[in-house]
């Protein structure tokens, strides 16, 4: 059986507020830094399975249900492989 590759990226919505962007983003200007206006923070997986036809609908539950919060994130998934 084949195998595939999954990377899911999840980010805070546009206007949540993320107070580790905001961190780095002092400690980033701390360093001197300054020519960035804001970090906006983020997490992603990697997800390795064996291929099955029904393999990206099951991500996207998979992160409906466990990986992301959507009232507060969004999130996207790259197939790749």
């Amino acid at each position: 059986m084949s195998k595939s590759k999954a990377v899911v990226y999840i980010r805070l919505k546009d206007g949540v507020l993320d107070p580790q962007g905001k961190t780095i983003a002092h400690a980033m200007s701390n360093m001197g830094y300054n020519e960035f206006e804001s970090v906006r923070s983020g997490r992603f997986f990697e997800l390795e399975c064996d291929s099955r036809p029904d393999l990206e609908k099951r991500i996207d539950e998979i992160c409906r249900k466990l990986l992301a919060n959507p009232v507060i994130e969004n999130y996207k998934v790259e197939m790749i492989a």
